[in-house]
């Protein structure tokens, strides 16, 4: 698997941590630094000046950095919980699509390569009500309320968070100087976004604030 997509004339990317190689990174000409972007289900670790972006709906990503050492990283998750069999899969395998393994590995990664516990800087965004026909649940709101949850449990809070609302956001997380620009997608019928989600959630229930800029 290809992990870094070439273009003409971009500078070659500094090495991915170990583990994170099949990530898929590229040249973000428009901020002239190498970006990492994350899909569901999948989390990424770095000690690069490199930016890591994705694009939420009901989905949460958790940011969390040491400043101090210079590490951080992002997840992205669909659902609160999952099950203790499926916390044997692999690193950015379906274990991950849950908040609960998405919140651990990440953590795990960052202190596993010099992180430390009591220096971490913790950010929270998405959990959007972009699913509107599904009457059982608000996944959205599940997932923002676990984030919030799981940090107040493990003695963790947020020094900035974006939660809820209708809309889907994009993204940018710059690791090293803990900047995030959060985009919300104003079109109430993103359907790429929508029906994409309303797939994910469907393959899951089988079995197996701070220095946030807002961009246009």
């Amino acid at each position: 698997m290809v992990s870094f997509i070439k273009q003409s004339n971009a500078p070659v990317p500094e090495k991915a941590l170990r583990g994170f190689e099949g990530i898929n990174r590229y040249w973000d000409r428009s901020r002239e630094v190498f970006a990492a972007k994350i899909l569901p289900g999948e989390y990424y670790v770095t000690t690069n000046d490199e930016e890591i972006l994705t694009v939420l709906g009901s989905c949460v990503s958790a940011c969390i950095r040491d400043p101090a050492m210079g590490i951080g990283g992002m997840n992205h998750f669909m659902l609160p919980v999952g099950t203790s069999d499926e916390s044997r899969l692999g690193l950015t395998s379906d274990a991950t699509r849950y908040g609960n393994f998405a919140m651990e590995r990440l953590i795990n990664d960052i202190l596993k390569n010099g992180g430390r516990r009591e220096h971490l800087e913790i950010k929270l965004f998405g959990g959007g009500k972009v699913i509107q026909h599904m009457k059982e649940m608000d996944v959205g709101a599940r997932n923002a309320r676990f984030a919030l949850e799981y940090l107040q449990m493990e003695g963790l809070h947020a020094v900035a968070k974006d939660l809820g609302d209708i809309y889907p956001r994009k993204v940018i997380y710059m690791p090293l100087t803990g900047k995030v620009m959060v985009k919300r997608l104003r079109s109430l019928h993103n359907e790429t976004i929508t029906q994409r989600e309303k797939s994910y959630l469907d393959t899951l229930q089988k079995p197996v604030a701070g220095d946030i800029e807002l961009f246009d």
